[in-house]
């Protein structure tokens, strides 16, 4: 054990117990969202449940949790998504009942009910096809969409008809929606935010790990990994690689992708944003190129890999790219940008990027004293525990807390 790893340790336990109550852990600014998996009881019971894991004596406080975010009427209707309602809930619940071999009962009815909302979006999302209307962001993305679906059904059952059926799905989504059609099959309508068409003429792109098309190539190159293979499989991994590499930019440091794209900016092919943003997981240039490591790994492109590898060490090499990160949070902070590192870093052809690892983990350690804690896993301290666990361990989670950004 290294001379930090005690300290990263210690970092993580402080969050932790002071998350032991959930009565304790809200206040007037805080309000309980019990099954938010995002920002709620739902990420809190995941955090204590990868304690549990090494840790028997935790599972006590990880059942409060548990149950804290089950409470009320669950959700199972058309908003139900990996972050929200009975699939976050079964994602929690596979992670205990894999632990402690108990929960079973309850996981089978999560698993029903999480089934039943994957058929109904998809049966959606089809028939808004073949109606040849462009999607919403909320169709297809990993916070919201099919793809986060897909990411707890590759994880519990890789094999099962479901698996395959969302693989599907994204790959007649990279297909162009009609003859001809210059953009692609994710183009969207709307603003990245949900802005509507007036504000976003002609819609937009998105790059995005967590709401673009990046979670899909994630876990089109993931499922393939483990031997799942759909039809139009690899071209549906090639066309989103080519599509990035159109919008790929040059930079001193290394090469970075846009956040989005208007229709104009399509239509003239040139990008407007200036240069790289923050680098993060949700939407900055560490979460696709993690993605695109993934698709290179999954399709033996070498030239891809070393691509991903070296954008990403270009934000890490670059002080203007890293003076970005603000705030310690998993979607766009310093706990998102040092646990994207260290997936990569494990499947790297060399270890340039895991030489960095103790800087990013200084950085973590820096944006936590600046910011209140909170029981956030994307915006929070909930997050940066989870990472500074790995961190400290330089273990894959016990969990796989982390296969809901789809960083592995």
């Amino acid at each position: 054990m290294s001379r930090d790893q005690p300290e990263l340790a210690a970092l993580a336990e402080n969050i932790a117990a002071g998350l032991a109550d959930p009565e304790a852990a809200y206040t007037s600014v805080h309000t309980p969202r019990p099954q938010s998996l995002a920002g709620g009881s739902a990420g809190v019971a995941l955090l204590h449940i990868e304690r549990a894991f090494t840790r028997p004596e935790q599972w006590a406080t990880a059942h409060t949790w548990l149950s804290a975010a089950s409470s009320g009427d669950l959700n199972g209707g058309p908003g139900a998504c990996l972050f929200y309602g009975v699939p976050a809930l079964a994602f929690l619940t596979r992670a205990a009942a894999k632990a402690t071999g108990g929960y079973r009962q309850a996981l089978a009815a999560l698993e029903v009910a999480t089934d039943q909302v994957t058929r109904l979006r998809l049966s959606a999302a089809h028939a808004r096809i073949d109606r040849g209307e462009r999607p919403v962001l909320a169709e297809f993305d990993l916070l919201r969409g099919l793809t986060g679906l897909g990411a707890h059904h590759l994880l519990r059952t890789p094999e099962s008809p479901l698996t395959i059926e969302v693989l599907g799905y994204l790959v007649r989504l990279t297909q162009p929606l009609h003859h001809a059609d210059e953009l692609p099959g994710w183009w969207v309508e709307h603003g990245p935010t949900g802005q509507p068409p007036a504000d976003y003429p002609g819609g937009h792109g998105n790059f995005g790990m967590a709401h673009g098309i990046t979670g899909p190539l994630a876990l089109l190159a993931l499922a393939r990994r483990r031997g799942i293979d759909v039809d139009g499989h690899t071209e549906a991994i090639t066309r989103i690689c080519t599509w990035l590499d159109t919008w790929q930019q040059p930079h001193p440091a290394g090469p970075w992708w846009p956040r989005t794209i208007t229709l104009t900016e399509a239509q003239s092919q040139h990008c407007d944003q200036p240069g790289p943003a923050q680098p993060s997981w949700c939407y900055g240039t560490p979460g696709i190129a993690r993605a695109q490591q993934l698709a290179a790994l999954a399709i033996n492109d070498t030239a891809r890999q070393h691509t991903a590898e070296k954008a990403l060490l270009g934000c890490l090499n670059d002080p203007t790219q890293l003076a970005r990160v603000i705030d310690p949070s998993l979607c766009h902070g310093a706990a998102g940008l040092l646990h994207t590192t260290w997936r990569t870093a494990t499947d790297a052809t060399n270890d340039q990027l895991a030489h960095h690892l103790p800087t990013l983990t200084a950085l973590l350690r820096d944006r936590l004293t600046t910011t209140p804690p909170n029981v956030e896993l994307l915006e929070g301290s909930v997050g940066a525990a989870l990472a500074l666990t790995t961190a400290a361990t330089n273990t894959a989670p016990w969990s796989k807390w982390d296969s809901c950004l789809l960083l592995a």
